[in-house]
C-alpha cells in the first residue's frame, strides 16, 4: 500500500502501519465523549454520505465502532491548538481525538476523505494535524451574480471538507444589495434588481418577478449550516464605495441627490456615499443591527476599496466636512468615515475589517486599531498593517482570486489574467519581506471569487478547483512541509472525491 496517504490538505504527520480496518457491510456505532454529543448527528450523515455507514450511539460492546475522545495533551502530539486532532485507525477501531469539537470535526473530515479513496479497506495508521494559520477563508460575491442557498450551503460543505474555517460572503456592491433591512426595506425593493441581458440574462419582466436577496430564514438556515461544520460566516456590506445599489434605492445619501441605478456593467464608478452626510450613520446603524442579528460571528467587514473621490470634490458638505474635520484634503475623507464607521461595527459588538485602502490617507485620522486588514492589491499593505500591529488577512489577487483563468488559454473561462495551480499553491500568507516580530499579526488568508460575468454556479465551480484545493493545503501546512509534486499526485484522487460530491472542476495543465 502506499505509504503517502491521498488526502488534501495533507496533514502535519501521517504514518502507515500494517493492517487494515476492513468496512463491515452493515452500519457501526459512532461514540463520543460529552463533549462532541451534539456534533454526532452531521458527523455521522457526512460519514453515511461518503459510504461509511455508521450510527450514533453510546454502546461500547461492538466489534468495530468509531469514536470521538475528548484528551489534552501536551508534547509533540500537543492538542493545544483548539482545531489540532489525531486520528488513529487500528484494526478494529477508528478513533479521533481532540481538546476541542473543532478539532474532532476535522478529524471527521480526514476520515470521510480516507473512506472515499479506499472505500471498504482503510489503512491502518496514526495521523496527528493542525493548522498553520487561524483564519482560512473564501470569499464568494454574491452581488454581481445572486446565487441560491443551495449552491452557497454546497460551498460550505466544500470548505468544511478543505478545513477551512471562514466563509467571507459578498452581500453588497453596485450591482445588487441582497441583504433584507426592516427599517429600509427600498435596499432589496429597488436595489436587488437591475435590468439588462446580460449578467446574468434576463428579460425586464422576468426581473421584475424574480427575487434576488436572501430573506432573514434563509440566512438564518445558511449561518446554522456553517455553524454544524465549524465555519463562521463573515458577512460584507460595501462603503463608502461601491454603493451604487443602496443610492438607487435611497438617492438622499449621495452627494448629487440622484438619479442612481443599480449598475448593469462592472468596473468603478463615481457615485459613493456623501461624506458630508451624517444620515449615512442612521442607515449603516440600521444595517448593522441586521447583521448582528442575523450573524452570530465576530466580525463585520465595511469594505472601503475602490472608493473614488470626484464626488467629494465637488459636494459642498463634503468640502464643509473637511474644514469641520481639520482635514487637508478630499482623500482623507474615507478615513473619516471609516473610523467612524468603525466606531459603530464596536459599538454593536462586533470586530470591523475593511480592504487595504482602509491603510490610505490617514495623516490625520489612523486607522482605528480595532480594524483588521485584508490585503487584496498584493502584500505590501498587509506588510504595513502588520508593521503598525494591525491584525491581517492575506488575499492578494495574484495568487488568491479565482475568478482568473485557471491556465493561460482562450477556451478557458475567466476574466483578469490567469493563476496557475501551481502558482496559487507558491502563496505563503506572511510576505517574506516581513520581519518576525509582526509574523503573528497575520492571521491567515482568503481566496475569493468575483462573480463579474459569472451567472451560473457551475462554472463559478469549474473555476474555483484545484486552485481552492491548493489554498486550503497553503493555510493548512506550514511552509516547510508544503510539497507541490505531493499536491500533484493527491490531486489524481481529490477529483475523484469532487466528482463523487457532484463537484465541477478543471482538469488541465497544473502549471
Amino acid at each position: 500500500m502506499n505509504k503517502e496517504l491521498p488526502l488534501i490538505p495533507y496533514p502535519q504527520y501521517a504514518a502507515v502501519h500494517d493492517g487494515i480496518f476492513n468496512i463491515p457491510g452493515r452500519s457501526i456505532p459512532f461514540l463520543s465523549d460529552s463533549f462532541y454529543e451534539k456534533d454526532k448527528p452531521v458527523s455521522c450523515s457526512i460519514l453515511n454520505a461518503a459510504g461509511l455507514a455508521c450510527f450514533p450511539s453510546v454502546e461500547k460492546s461492538f466489534s468495530e465502532s468509531i469514536e470521538i475522545r475528548s484528551e489534552q495533551t501536551s508534547g509533540p502530539y500537543s492538542l493545544e491548538n483548539p482545531e489540532s486532532y489525531s486520528l488513529e485507525i487500528t484494526t478494529g477501531k477508528i478513533t479521533v481525538t481532540a481538546s476541542s469539537v473543532a478539532g474532532a470535526f476535522y478529524g471527521v473530515q480526514t476520515l470521510r476523505q480516507l473512506v472515499m479513496t479506499y472505500e471498504n479497506a482503510l489503512p491502518c495508521l496514526f495521523i496527528y494535524d493542525k493548522p498553520a494559520y487561524e483564519w482560512r477563508g473564501f470569499l464568494l460575491d454574491t452581488s454581481r451574480s445572486f446565487y441560491s442557498v443551495d449552491f452557497i450551503k454546497k460551498i460550505i460543505d466544500i470548505s468544511a471538507f478543505h478545513k477551512m474555517n471562514r466563509f467571507h460572503w459578498h452581500l453588497t456592491d453596485d450591482q445588487g444589495w441582497r441583504l433584507p433591512v426592516p427599517e429600509y426595506p427600498l435596499l432589496t425593493k429597488t436595489g436587488s434588481k437591475r435590468w439588462d441581458r446580460n449578467m446574468p440574462a434576463r428579460e425586464p419582466a422576468e426581473t421584475e418577478t424574480r427575487r434576488e436577496y436572501y430573506t432573514d430564514d434563509e440566512i438564518t438556515s445558511v449561518v446554522q449550516y456553517a455553524a454544524e461544520r465549524h465555519i463562521t460566516i463573515v458577512p460584507e456590506v460595501e462603503l463608502p464605495g461601491h454603493a451604487s445599489a443602496l443610492l438607487a434605492a435611497y438617492p438622499e445619501f449621495g452627494c448629487t441627490g440622484g438619479p442612481y441605478k443599480v449598475e448593469s456593467c462592472w468596473g468603478i464608478f463615481p457615485d459613493v456615499l456623501c461624506a458630508g452626510n451624517d444620515a449615512i450613520f442612521d442607515i449603516y446603524n440600521a444595517i448593522f443591527d441586521t447583521l448582528t442579528r442575523l450573524f452570530p460571528g465576530k466580525w463585520i467587514h465595511i469594505g472601503g476599496d475602490e472608493c473614488l473621490a470626484d464626488r467629494w470634490k465637488t459636494c459642498p458638505k463634503c468640502q464643509a466636512r473637511i474644514k469641520k474635520g481639520e482635514l487637508d484634503n478630499t482623500a482623507q475623507l474615507q478615513s473619516w468615515v471609516t473610523e467612524k464607521m468603525a466606531a459603530l461595527v464596536l459599538a454593536h459588538g462586533r470586530i470591523p475589517i475593511g480592504w487595504d485602502e482602509v491603510l490610505d490617507n490617514t495623516e490625520k485620522k489612523p486607522l482605528p486599531e480595532s480594524v483588521i486588514v485584508q490585503s487584496w492589491r498584493g502584500t505590501e499593505g498587509g506588510k504595513k498593517a502588520a508593521e503598525l500591529k494591525h491584525n491581517v488577512i492575506m488575499s492578494p489577487q495574484t495568487m488568491c482570486y479565482m475568478n482568473l483563468q485557471n491556465y493561460d488559454s482562450i477556451e478557458e473561462p475567466g476574466r483578469l489574467g490567469f493563476i496557475t495551480a501551481k502558482k496559487a499553491y507558491s502563496y505563503s500568507p506572511v510576505p517574506e519581506n516581513l520581519s518576525a516580530e509582526y509574523a503573528p499579526y497575520i492571521l491567515g488568508g482568503e481566496g475569493a471569487l468575483w462573480s463579474e460575468e459569472l451567472p451560473s454556479s457551475r462554472v463559478a465551480e469549474y473555476l474555483l478547483f484545484p486552485r481552492f484545493s491548493a489554498l486550503a493545503e497553503c493555510l493548512w501546512l506550514p511552509e516547510e512541509k508544503k510539497d507541490f509534486l505531493r499536491f500533484v499526485h493527491n490531486w489524481d484522487d481529490h477529483k475523484k472525491r469532487l466528482t463523487e460530491m457532484h463537484v465541477l472542476y478543471y482538469d488541465g495543465k497544473l502549471e
